[in-house]
């Protein structure tokens, strides 16, 4: 399997070199050459497979020829060794809670096997690698945790000093080693551009730089397998019933995994896309002009808060256009068909408070507000489109709600139950430092810090 770069300036590459380099020499981002086929007969074999066993399914066809398939199961079976409940809720709907991992949270799925991977193809290596992630909420602490201890491999995390939860802070301040943590005065986007920028930089050429932002392919293909575990588990896989799947997006990387899934044969009937106020991407599909939201807006689904998701150059490579670094559109996608395929939603603060209590009160489910976000979508979706409500619907719920105690008590006035990750985390001692928005003292502690570790 080939990865070619979106800015297809640079000749395509093998898994090792996408994986360990994150962001293509041309600043583009890497995609598969080609999406392997699920058979409607292939996917009725993965009805009663264990999650790890549908992950080697999927995955095996990405990674053929860098890691064996035993290898590969091994590593599937150690990333996945938690539940993924698939809850039902009313009529033909659902929520896949993808919030049971060790960090109660969905970046989990891809981390774990991310690091997992990155092991592998630097068992032999002797050049230490720096992983550079921006976070707006859970990345950081899902990357930082699956890092964590791992030979060869220092984590760098950047993070909104005001717009990430106190939980959320802590499941990655309090790790030390190898992973090092920066309070960013500033938004997610500030910490996106600083990461983005160090990549092409010349002066850094001298630290062997890599990304666990879903800029990185090896954040996108084990996203893929949750939407495949979901319509089997669900769906009339021989007759290949199609399925509606709502995600709450703010980089789109989750949307991308749902992508993926499609091209490779999950008939997804509609992909709704839920974002909160920054509705760039629901905007940009209604109107066919991009435009960027500069600073992002704050909103109480914090993970969310992004302005210009990079992913976006993804989907528009995949519909026939081009999108460079910087958000600028080279060539216009077909929009008739991302129309077709999509369905943008924007939700507010006060939708998605109404959503937690109204999904409470009536189904007794606890949402927290990205959960909500996905929610609300998946219902406005379906208010609009009413001969879809036969249609089997999966709203993903990516983060645990004990991430969200304070929003949770308000409005349900209950503490939702802590999960294992999450148990005594508010006394665990933590250790940040600051960082301006500015680029140049950026650069200069990387220099600083580990140039002189290698010299």
């Amino acid at each position: 399997m080939q990865f070619y770069s979106t800015n297809r300036d640079v000749e395509p590459t093998g898994l090792r070199d996408a994986l360990l380099t994150g962001q293509a020499p041309d600043r583009g981002l890497y995609l598969p050459e080609s999406y392997p086929a699920l058979s409607s007969g292939e996917l009725t074999d993965l009805r009663d497979k264990r999650y790890p066993e549908i992950a080697l399914a999927i995955l095996r066809r990405f990674t053929a020829g860098a890691i064996t398939d035993e290898r590969l199961l091994e590593l599937c079976e150690d990333a996945y060794d938690f539940e993924v409940p698939i809850e039902h809720v009313a009529g033909r709907g659902h929520i896949l809670r993808l919030d049971r991992g060790p960090t109660a949270s969905f970046k989990d799925f891809a981390a774990r096997m991310m690091a997992r991977w990155m092991g592998e193809m630097l068992a032999d290596d002797e050049q230490e690698i720096v992983i550079l992630t921006a976070t707006s909420g859970d990345t950081g602490s899902a990357v930082a945790h699956a890092y964590h201890g791992i030979e060869g491999i220092r984590i760098v995390v950047l993070f909104p000093i005001d717009e990430v939860s106190t939980r959320q802070r802590k499941q990655m301040t309090t790790l030390g080693g190898n992973v090092s943590t920066f309070a960013v005065d500033g938004k997610f986007d500030d910490c996106q551009a600083m990461v983005k920028r160090a990549f092409a930089d010349p002066d850094l050429s001298g630290i062997r730089l890599s990304s666990a932002n879903s800029i990185n392919i090896g954040r996108l293909l084990p996203q893929s397998v949750y939407y495949v575990y979901a319509y089997v588990r669900l769906a009339d896989t021989e007759g290949l019933e199609p399925v509606v799947f709502s995600v709450p997006s703010g980089n789109f990387g989750d949307m991308m995994g749902a992508v993926i899934a499609r091209r490779m044969g999950v008939p997804i009937e509609r992909l709704v896309i839920a974002t909160n106020a920054n509705d760039e991407v629901p905007e940009f599909l209604k109107s066919g002009i991009y435009r960027k939201i500069e600073p992002s807006r704050v909103c109480i689904s914090n993970a969310m808060n992004v302005g210009h998701p990079s992913n976006l150059a993804r989907l528009v490579d995949l519909y026939g256009g081009w999108m460079d670094e910087t958000g600028n559109l080279r060539e216009m996608p077909s929009m008739e068909r991302l129309r077709e395929d999509l369905y943008g939603v924007s939700i507010t603060d006060a939708e998605t408070r109404d959503t937690i209590r109204r999904a409470h009160e009536r189904h007794g489910v606890i949402l927290e507000p990205h959960g909500a976000v996905g929610w609300a979508g998946l219902e406005r979706f379906l208010e609009k489109n009413p001969a879809a409500k036969d249609i089997i619907s999966v709203s993903v719920e990516t983060a645990h709600p004990a991430k969200f105690p304070e929003e949770i008590q308000s409005l349900l006035g209950l503490d939702p139950e802590v999960p294992p990750s999450l148990a005594g985390i508010e006394e665990r001692q933590e250790s940040h430092e600051p960082l301006s928005v500015d680029y140049a003292p950026f650069r200069d502690m990387l220099r600083a810090r580990f140039m002189q570790d290698r010299s």
